[in-house]
């Protein structure tokens, strides 16, 4: 018997295996609604055996994307749009599930696939972007600090944007709160330099997040809820791999249902060494020291690699990004690979080993 291939249900939503596909930005919408493009790209996952499938970083606000070509969830023309590349995600077997984020002081940034780096002027498409303190990333442009209203919009914003994801038939919402985006942001002392309530200490630097948790399930309360963290900032002074496993009791208690462990993102002078499976003995650490359902990610493209990691009890679930990239069928290569028996789409029977 497969572990990797052994079936997770999380508040009642059964995922068919534990091999599931990580978001992964497109840069490919126009003010914020999905298209073609994103209905193919996700879709494709779902026919080749994943088991969750999660939509990109899904901005919650316009002023949360990361680049002007982001997909949104903050009106209802994004909801109606993201309703057929659900259900064709969910009409292939798998759960559809969504990445809830905001960008912060990364955001108002040019796209990747026109080639450049850096801050979109307001004069050309940009925004004046926000975060914990008024502390620029690398050579983007300064933020404004987030006021009491400002805070209390953000909270508001990811609710909304988990209600309308329900909506739309999202049956797992993902909050983003890694890779050095507003939530992290707030998170890391790197970067948040308040001497408010939301500032200083462990408890008030971790408020923001175990707020929005809070109001993500009051929004969805029958939706999974996963939380990504960056186990660590790989930087002297930054959030680490004890502060992800207090914060992962914290989000736990005020809603989540599994812990999503990856590393980075937050300042350009993080030192990681990469590698295949770099990430998976902190999503390890976290399973042990909390007890909580977590997925690993990171380089993870070998099926025996998958297959060790959750049967080792390292992680309840794998995510892979780029390998899915390489081959949208990777599931059901996995599963040839590890003797797993699963259906095939019955238009592709003959290719089945």
């Amino acid at each position: 018997m497969s572990s990797l291939f052994t079936p997770l249900a999380i508040r009642g939503i059964e995922m068919r295996n534990r091999l599931w596909v990580s978001p992964m930005c497109q840069y490919s919408a126009v003010d914020g609604v999905p298209n073609d493009w994103h209905h193919v790209h996700l879709a494709q996952f779902a026919a080749g055996g994943a088991g969750l499938v999660v939509a990109e970083a899904t901005a919650v606000s316009p002023e949360g994307r990361i680049s002007p070509e982001d997909v949104g969830l903050w009106n209802d023309a994004q909801l109606e749009a993201w309703r057929p590349v659900v259900a064709a995600i969910r009409a292939r077997g798998a759960v559809a599930g969504v990445q809830l984020g905001h960008a912060g002081r990364k955001a108002s940034t040019t796209s990747p696939l026109t080639g450049g780096r850096g801050t979109v002027a307001p004069a050309d498409g940009g925004w004046q972007t926000v975060a914990p303190s008024a502390v620029a990333y690398d050579r983007f442009a300064e933020p404004v600090a987030l006021d009491a209203e400002g805070i209390e919009k953000v909270v508001r914003d990811f609710a909304e944007a988990a209600r309308r994801a329900v909506v739309a038939g999202f049956e797992v919402l993902e909050l983003h709160a890694a890779h050095g985006y507003l939530l992290h942001q707030f998170l890391s002392p790197l970067t948040n330099l308040r001497d408010d309530a939301y500032g200083g200490s462990f408890e008030n630097r971790v408020r923001l997040l175990v707020r929005v948790t809070e109001a993500v399930r009051a929004a969805a309360p029958d939706a999974a809820v996963f939380v990504r963290f960056s186990a660590t900032d790989a930087a002297e002074g930054g959030w680490d791999v004890a502060d992800t496993v207090a914060a992962a009791r914290l989000v736990a208690d005020a809603g989540a249902d599994l812990i999503d462990v990856s590393s980075g993102g937050l300042v350009p002078h993080q030192r990681i060494t990469t590698g295949p499976g770099y990430q998976v003995e902190y999503a390890a650490t976290v399973r042990r020291e909390t007890g909580l359902l977590v997925s690993a990610v990171g380089m993870i493209d070998d099926p025996a690699l998958a297959e060790n990691v959750v049967a080792d009890g390292r992680a309840d679930a794998v995510m892979s990004g780029r390998e899915w990239l390489r081959d949208p069928h990777f599931g059901l290569r996995a599963a040839a690979a590890l003797g797993a028996d699963v259906p095939w789409p019955a238009q592709y029977t003959r290719a089945a080993r």
